[in-house]
């Protein structure tokens, strides 16, 4: 029997027969750090790769599920990663427009930008409801 390893949520064991079972091990999120900043500076429950679309399987990479909103973390911009080839940027906007049509507010950012008073700042203001003044840390300066 061998064992092998995919995206780090995910082990997969082949029998001989060719049979395969799948377990599904929740993500590691009480060592994440976005989820304890969310946690200390929101108070509120941040998900680590949150299921939305059952059908498809779509997770996004963090999730406010109270308040259905998401953060994506978009790698590669810098190196031509998935996210911005044209088979990988198509399915972001089907799953980005999904998400929004069934209710989510979806944010994205890089993950330079992910650990920053700007993003806590931003999903803050989400949650409130409220938009800050034009000296808000993430609006882009002039």
């Amino acid at each position: 029997m061998t064992k092998e390893l995919t995206s780090g949520a995910k082990k997969t064991r082949s029998r001989q027969n060719s049979r395969k079972i799948t377990i599904h091990q929740p993500p590691q999120t009480e060592n994440d750090m976005f989820t304890r900043l969310c946690n200390s500076h929101l108070h509120v429950e941040c998900v680590k790769e949150h299921r939305f679309y059952q059908p498809r399987k779509w997770r996004f990479d963090y999730a406010l599920p109270h308040y259905k909103i998401a953060v994506e973390v978009e790698g590669g911009v810098w190196t031509a990663g998935r996210h911005i080839r044209p088979q990988g940027f198509l399915g972001d906007i089907e799953k980005y427009n999904t998400a929004t049509l069934l209710g989510w507010r979806v944010f994205r950012t890089t993950p330079d930008k992910l650990l920053t008073n700007s993003t806590i700042l931003l999903l803050k203001n989400a949650i409130s409801g409220s938009f800050c003044t034009p000296n808000c840390d993430f609006l882009p300066e002039k």
